[in-house]
């Protein structure tokens, strides 16, 4: 199996063109634009990515040009969950195929799968590409599935051979103190939400996987860096700092991802609209977001 990833793993946006049409020939800049910043891998097509709003050939075709684009390094991590587990197996064939490091999935969020039958269901996912690592997508507040990842995970790695961990996107840090008491010496579980990183580092977490990483990733690897060196005020000042960003993000329309697409043109990687339901912010409210951030600093943080 690949080794475990340390540090930061960012999310992707998609980027699309004015008619919503999937736009991969920004893929290049944009692969070079996250390396540079300090990141370790890419997790392509989540929930940053719009993934479950894009057809399986739309995912299929990104995976590809984050694969082709990614510059030497640059682990590509390709999310392959879907409704249909015919979907979710010939997303996770294709990955391997074309070359990634390694598949993540996040389960079915209609009919939705309980203890054993996730560990069923991941299994036959992980089994269709079975030389890649694979990493079980957590994240509750979106997919209704609650089932604990202390459980989830010692009964997975049972009928899972090549189970890399958990993208832990949860609030539940009791449930993610838990898995790392039972897990945490033989699986990565990668934290997923950005305004709480030092929580997550403070049990035991040593990767992470989130969107503002994508703009904002040096602010964190200084904020890791100062975890590391036991300087815990330090810390706390730059998380702080985040917290501030993702509300300023949140604040302008309530609705985060539209609000972190449009600071991708702010840094050079123009990733276009979103597709419905969600709805691109007016030149207005891309005003208020370009506002705010300069209120905080951005300049100064985003930049190593």
């Amino acid at each position: 199996m690949a080794d475990r990833i340390e540090g930061l793993v960012a999310a992707p946006f998609t980027p699309m063109d004015a008619d919503g049409r999937v736009h991969p020939d920004a893929v290049e800049g944009y692969a070079a634009l996250v390396a540079r910043s300090g990141v370790a891998g890419a997790f392509v097509c989540g929930t940053t990515g719009e993934s479950l709003l894009l057809t399986a050939e739309e995912r299929m075709l990104l995976a590809e040009a984050w694969i082709d684009a990614a510059p030497e390094g640059l682990r590509v991590i390709v999310h392959t969950g879907a409704e249909s587990l015919d979907d979710a197996e010939r997303l996770a064939g294709h990955a391997a195929a074309s070359g990634a490091w390694g598949i993540g999935a996040m389960p079915p969020t209609f009919f939705r799968p309980g203890g054993v039958d996730l560990v069923a269901w991941c299994a036959a996912v992980a089994a269709a590409a079975p030389d890649l690592p694979f990493y079980y997508y957590h994240i509750p507040g979106m997919t209704g599935v609650h089932v604990p990842m202390a459980d989830f995970l010692p009964a997975a790695a049972e009928r899972i051979p090549n189970l890399a961990g958990v993208k832990f996107t949860h609030e539940d840090l009791c449930d993610f103190g838990l898995a790392m008491d039972a897990c945490g010496d033989r699986l990565d579980l990668l934290y997923g939400r950005d305004e709480s990183l030092l929580a997550g580092l403070a049990l035991g977490a040593r990767g992470a996987v989130g969107s503002t990483y994508n703009f904002a990733a040096p602010l964190y690897v200084r904020l890791m860096e100062a975890f590391d060196a036991g300087d815990l005020d330090r810390a706390r000042d730059l998380q702080r700092t985040a917290r501030q960003m993702i509300r300023t993000l949140r604040g302008v329309t309530g609705d985060f991802l539209p609000a972190a697409k449009a600071v991708m043109a702010m840094v050079g990687v123009d990733c276009g609209t979103v597709r419905p339901p969600l709805a691109s912010l007016t030149p207005n409210e891309v005003d208020a977001v370009r506002e705010g951030l300069e209120r905080l600093g951005f300049d100064d943080f985003r930049n190593r």
